[in-house]
């Protein structure tokens, strides 16, 4: 089926669509009611319909013959660790820890909190929890004792799993007093803490009153997988609120199951055998879709990496695990390739190592700028392709679909929607908007299998925060267009677009052409109060390494030339008069810049300290350079 065809089929018919989808799945029990609608405007997809999502990753995996290819590869330059796991090796490991728990009174339902570093025994936990059909919920660990509280007191887990400790490039983080003291402040109370000891830093289990890991696990009693339905919880995913309170993503088992295959095989063209490579977390949904269950579920080689773009050790680390992996398609943030880019723009490390079984690169994430999409274009040779998709989603929304020979590339667009999504762009009364204009970003219902249907023990703040807005469309919270030809534009959150005398401006586009200036790496804009045009843009940015003398001072001069570049590619209407040289921007460990923190900065209104912050003493840096700047008098603070 080409692209044309699928699209429309999926929009159409929807239910025949993706009933033939479930097929290419081992359900226990085959969904005969493929979709209702409720009342509320949300549905429910393969209701009665039985399965389990870990048997589909490794059991039915080995069904098919794989059971001796490697299913997961382990690469810590951190530790200097590397481990190869087939899927046999997987699965016993899975089945033992599964055994484990159950042993200590988890079962299906029950929920479980995962907080690990980038370390086997985080996937093995996840997959362990789906074989019980027990609900995970992964924190990112190193997360503040405050943040953790507040998960554990909503998903209410029987077991903690946790390590003793992090690494980082520079630091070791003790994990112990975080975990420690969240359960002492959270009101729920766990059953057991299993840790997970490391020889970096071991925690004293007798003061803590954990259990041991490998002690506890060794010789459980393996774990066969339990039944459950398609619309039973897989896991939970907390994403930042407006509120402050973190939102409980909640992923269903069988919708999930459907869209990680389709997606894997259509957008991503993954086949069984590939090694696929996403260089994230599975602290977050790229870790939970793209390292762990999209690739296993299709029978492919899945790199879990315990390291940084740079300094692990040097920006060459990419393309070494490229070369001694074999990878064939590497999804990365635009973050990590900036960085690369910034420490090694010539491609000198690039040039070291063999990534000729390197196929093409998925980036998603956060804008792809130009300069950054030109230059991993020209250095490897291989495809770049944009997609975009939220946590509350879970897969690519929009996408090049390569598995149907779609790979036309437009700067700046993240492509076209994938099959079984309807991209619209609605204006503040919910009206489409024609084709290159700008407005919200809505996808129309119903929302296809694998996207979140509600939010952990609060259902009215899911209809409210996403399905008010715009009735009969799901509300992105993104604002863009859309090309004569459907191809999306995604130009950062709505409240990205400022108001400068009337007229509306997207402060992603004056990012863009920031980023063409040859010293500059990164930048930031956000809208500032102004009593006279309501709103003015500032623009905060990183140079290059090594692009002026040390003995320089070239934020004067830059800060012309960045203002004069704006004038001439935006026009004065954009009031474009500062731009401050930082040394850092303040971002997630994700990658993500906190443009939503800054913004309360610079209009000195206080903000609560980001949960997924990661280093907040660069906040002190920025607020520090604005007062010098005498751009503002009092920066807002994070609380």
């Amino acid at each position: 089926m080409n692209y044309r065809t699928a699209f429309q089929q999926a929009l159409d018919t929807p239910e025949t669509f993706w009933a033939e989808q479930a097929r290419d799945l081992a359900w226990f029990q085959p969904p005969s009611r493929i979709l209702d609608h409720l009342d509320d405007g949300t549905h429910r997809w393969f209701a009665d319909g039985t399965l389990n999502t870990c048997y589909l990753a490794l059991d039915h995996q080995i069904e098919q013959g794989r059971g001796d290819q490697p299913a997961l590869i382990y690469d810590s330059p951190v530790t200097d660790t590397r481990a190869v796991f087939t899927f046999h090796e997987l699965l016993a490991r899975v089945e033992e820890l599964a055994g484990a728990l159950s042993r200590l009174g988890v079962a299906k339902g029950d929920g479980v909190v995962i907080y690990l570093p980038m370390v086997p025994e985080a996937a093995i936990a996840m997959l362990a929890c789906a074989r019980l059909g027990a609900v995970h919920s992964v924190v990112f660990g190193g997360f503040a004792a405050h943040e953790l509280a507040i998960r554990v007191d909503d998903a209410k887990p029987k077991v903690v799993l946790t390590a003793s400790c992090g690494i980082e490039v520079d630091r070791v983080i003790d994990y112990t007093p975080l975990v420690d003291g969240a359960l002492k402040r959270a009101n729920h109370k766990v059953d057991h803490v299993l840790l997970l000891q490391r020889e970096q830093k071991p925690a004293d289990l007798d003061t803590l009153g954990f259990l041991d890991w490998q002690s506890t696990v060794a010789g459980s009693e393996p774990a066969p997988p339990v039944a459950v339905a398609a619309t039973d919880p897989l896991y939970i995913m907390y994403t930042s609120g407006t509120t402050g309170k973190p939102k409980g993503i909640v992923r269903d088992n069988g919708g999930h199951a459907v869209a990680m295959r389709y997606v894997c095989r259509e957008a991503l063209g993954l086949k069984a055998g590939d090694v696929w490579w996403a260089s994230s977390d599975v602290g977050w949904v790229v870790g939970h879709s793209l390292i762990v269950y999209g690739p296993l579920l299709s029978g492919c080689t899945t790199v879990l990496y315990e390291g940084k773009p740079v300094k692990t050790p040097d920006a060459g680390a990419f393309w070494r695990v490229v070369e001694d992996y074999g990878v064939n398609a590497l999804f990365a943030a635009p973050t990590a390739f900036r960085a690369i880019r910034k420490e090694d723009p010539d491609g000198k490390l690039f040039a070291r190592y063999d990534t000729a079984s390197l196929k093409c690169i998925f980036v998603a994430g956060e804008k792809l700028d130009t300069p950054t999409y030109t230059w991993l274009n020209q250095l490897t040779g291989r495809p770049v392709f944009d997609n975009w998709w939220q946590t509350e989603t879970g897969w690519p929304v929009t996408a090049p679909c390569t598995g149907m020979g779609e790979t036309e590339v437009r700067m700046g667009s993240t492509n076209r929607a994938v099959p079984g999504y309807q991209v619209v762009v609605l204006s503040p009364e919910g009206e489409p908007l024609p084709a290159n204009t700008e407005g919200d970003i809505a996808l129309r219902l119903p929302l296809p299998p694998g996207c979140a249907q509600t939010l952990w023990n609060d259902h009215e703040r899911y209809l409210s925060a996403y399905l008010q807005t715009h009735p009969g469309y799901y509300h992105s919270g993104d604002g863009g267009y859309l090309d004569e030809d459907g191809f999306v534009y995604i130009m950062g959150r709505t409240d990205d677009v400022i108001n400068v005398s009337g007229h509306r401006l997207s402060t992603g586009i004056m990012e863009e052409h920031i980023a063409t200036h040859p010293a500059v790496a990164e930048s930031a804009v956000v809208g500032m109060h102004d009593e006279v045009c309501g709103e003015v843009p500032v623009g905060l940015f990183v140079i290059k390494d090594g692009a002026f003398d040390d003995t320089d001072d070239p934020a004067p001069a830059l800060e012309k030339e960045l203002v004069a570049l704006i004038r001439e590619q935006v026009g004065a209407v954009a009031r474009f008069r500062r731009a401050l040289l930082v040394k850092r921007l303040p971002k997630t460990r994700s990658g993500k810049t906190l443009r939503a923190a800054l913004r309360k900065m610079v209009n000195g209104q206080d903000f609560p300290l980001p949960s997924t912050i990661d280093d907040p003493a660069i906040l002190d840096e920025i607020a520090t350079t604005l007062v010098a700047e005498n751009l503002i008098t009092r920066p807002g603070r994070p609380q």
